[in-house]
């Protein structure tokens, strides 16, 4: 029997999907935090750079490239104090073939994800 996905289970899909991108591009992680609301997702370095990335999914009709800015303002200033970067990174998430509904476990779906944004 199929069930919809919760929404760590959504959150932890976006995750594995920044996660495996940033170690494609290199990034080296030092830090890493699943827990729903527990922010930043990834602390990494590149480059001698530290970085710290929220990562949101959002589910359809939301739109991943819509940054939750207090969110993101109050990481921002957070980060500055550790001279880091602050990225976002929307993930957009919905079921193939029905983007109106709900994403069940095993479900084929779809990914929106245009990579990281800095948070200036």
């Amino acid at each position: 029997m199929s069930r919809i996905l919760t929404e760590q289970e959504l959150h932890n899909l976006a995750m594995n999907i920044v996660g495996h991108t940033l170690e494609d591009d290199g990034f080296e992680f030092l830090a890493v935090n699943s827990e729903l609301e527990k922010n930043p997702q990834f602390v990494c370095t590149k480059d001698g750079v530290l970085h710290f990335i929220i990562v949101c999914a959002i589910v359809y009709p939301g739109n991943p490239n819509d940054k939750p800015t207090p969110l993101l303002t109050k990481m921002r200033n957070h980060a500055e104090k550790f001279e880091a970067k602050t990225f976002y990174a929307g993930v957009g998430l919905h079921k193939s073939g029905d983007e109106t509904a709900p994403l069940n476990l095993n479900d084929e779906y779809v990914v929106t994800y245009n990579g990281l944004r800095q948070v200036s």
